[in-house]
């Protein structure tokens, strides 16, 4: 479990202001799978904030797994605090989609630089899942 149950008014990491056990957790606990592209982006970016490695994996394309990510992900985790998240756009990815793109910032800290993530990442339904296919990734450090 990835918190104490009996505080379901926890807000979620993503921003959407939503207690958590009712926005990402049924997904990264693998209850309910997210139902549009959006939704798995934002439990993506609580499952970095939590430090759900198997989520992340489980949710990322396969052609695009590789089999160090763990490790990449456990220590990127490890020397990684995510502060924020904002949604700029969707472009489809909807619950009758089998596609969509959605862009954001996630800002983040870390020992040597705090600084914006602005992604454009590509999504696609594998089963009827919501994977992460990838992204076109800049960061921003802030002054």
């Amino acid at each position: 479990m990835l918190h104490d149950h009996k505080d379901t008014t926890l807000t979620c990491p993503c921003g959407s202001n939503k207690p958590f056990s009712f926005c990402c957790e049924p997904a990264i606990e693998g209850h309910k799978p997210a139902p549009t592209a959006e939704a798995l982006m934002r439990s993506r970016y609580t499952a970095f904030v939590l430090g759900a490695i198997d989520y992340l994996i489980e949710t990322t394309a396969k052609e695009h797994r590789n089999p160090d990510d763990a490790a990449l992900i456990a220590e990127q985790i490890k020397v990684t605090t995510w502060t924020g998240l904002k949604i700029l756009s969707t472009e489809a990815g909807l619950a009758d989609d089998e596609e969509g793109v959605v862009e954001f910032i996630a800002r983040f800290e870390t020992d040597e630089q705090i600084s914006d993530l602005h992604e454009r990442s590509s999504f696609r339904k594998d089963d009827n899942h919501w994977v992460y296919v990838d992204g076109d990734v800049e960061v921003l450090p802030k002054a």
